[in-house]
């Protein structure tokens, strides 16, 4: 997955699909998605863990496509029931991994002191990192989204050097958006983006 300023449009498939109706969608994407149509934009999708094998094996002759994993563990193995290493992505030959991820934060108490080492982890063996950051309605309300979306990157991702931050991409989720009833308008993203780049 190349990042220097080449358009991402990444899609994370959360906990959906059967590992059939997931070949059935990637087959319907990797046939319509060629170098005509989509240019110099990037697609990744981040199926559950259980289709990352076979999808990655079927798109061997398609290379439009990448394949990110939706999380992973900061250890490269041990006792960890239900977990999953990036040396164990690498193998398995993902592009890349989603971490940060606000359901992560949220259902799983994932804060950004653990998170680093996840970033650690992932490009210890050569992952990129889909990195996310984003506010809740409440912090949105209270106006500190920007210290919280500050926070999370600086402690999450800082201690990289300029070079290592190359393999990073930072994904901003307007969480206060989602099924809240509130509209993240491109104005309101812009700003954000315009913060983060800062």
């Amino acid at each position: 997955m190349k990042k220097d300023g080449m358009k991402i449009l990444a899609g994370n498939w959360k906990m959906n699909t059967t590992p059939e109706e997931g070949i059935s969608l990637l087959e319907g994407l990797s046939n319509s998605l060629t170098k005509d149509t989509v240019g110099e934009v990037k697609v990744v999708i981040a199926p559950p863990t259980i289709h990352l094998i076979p999808m990655v094996e079927k798109l061997w002759e398609n290379s439009e496509i990448a394949i990110a994993a939706q999380n992973c563990h900061y250890e490269d193995s041990g006792a960890f029931t239900g977990e999953i290493s990036a040396k164990m992505l690498l193998h398995s030959e993902v592009d890349a991994v989603i971490l940060g991820h606000s359901e992560r934060r949220a259902y799983n108490n994932e804060d950004n002191m653990l998170l680093a080492n996840k970033v650690n982890a992932a490009l210890s063996q050569n992952l990129k990192v889909i990195y996310c950051c984003g506010e809740t309605l409440k912090e949105r309300k209270s106006g500190i989204h920007f210290d919280i979306v500050s926070k999370q990157i600086v402690e999450g991702v800082f201690h990289l050097d300029a070079e290592t931050l190359k393999n990073i991409v930072i994904a901003y989720e307007p969480v206060w958006a989602i099924g809240t009833g509130e509209t993240a308008t491109s104005t309101l993203a812009q700003e954000m983006h315009a913060h983060i780049r800062k």
